[in-house]
């Protein structure tokens, strides 16, 4: 499948918002957003009018790569939460949460969601004793989330386990930074999904 493999401090720069996709790296004084926090490229630094439209279209586009997902993902997760009961914006952003790799990243087993992506892709966790390597498979209330005990001898999976316990995790989510192992207690609410985005912008472009 194709996907960005970029520099992802653009995307933070041409968002105009720290997106924090390289984890630990966007907190420190390496932050390139920090150092220029304009859009890239010549004009970056120019004033433009950004119409409705625009502003729609960044909103949209924000949300894509904080959960690195290309555009037809995108839309079959939004008609998806279209046919579900609800609010579609709340339904759609809980939807991008149960993704399998941002639930690793979201438990702490991960320091960004692109890492959460590679590790599940070379099959470092289970679902419910099952070894999933799908960044997008869909976790549901009450499935357990284990990294196995042949992966515990990773060195970046040791380096992760020795950090745990200075994370914190979600309420939605409990995690045993001792077994290694998170459970999905319930789906996130609106107020628990910390990301800057304005989700009834999504649901405007998309009814245009």
């Amino acid at each position: 499948m194709a996907r960005y493999i970029g520099p992802v401090c653009r995307q933070c720069r041409r968002e105009g918002v720290k997106l924090y996709l390289k984890g630990d790296r966007c907190y420190s004084d390496k932050c390139a957003f920090s150092k220029r926090g304009y859009a890239p490229g010549q004009h970056g630094q120019g004033r433009k009018k950004v119409s409705e439209y625009g502003i729609q279209l960044r909103e949209k586009q924000k949300a894509r790569r904080i959960y690195g997902v290309l555009e037809r993902q995108f839309r079959a997760y939004f008609d998806k939460a279209e046919r579900q009961k609800g609010v579609t914006g709340e339904n759609l952003l809980v939807l991008l949460e149960r993704r399998l790799d941002n639930v690793v990243y979201r438990l702490g087993f991960a320091n960004s969601r692109t890492q959460a992506r590679q590790l599940v892709r070379h099959g470092h966790f289970t679902v419910n004793g099952r070894k999933v390597n799908i960044p997008s498979y869909l976790i549901k209330a009450g499935d357990v989330i284990q990294v196995p005990e042949s992966s515990k001898e990773s060195p970046l999976i040791k380096e992760i386990a020795e950090g745990l316990s200075q994370k914190t995790t979600p309420a939605w989510l409990e995690m045993s930074a001792q077994d290694m192992n998170g459970k999905v207690v319930r789906y996130p609410t609106r107020e628990e999904i910390d990301i800057p985005i304005q989700e009834h912008l999504i649901i405007e472009l998309y009814s245009r």
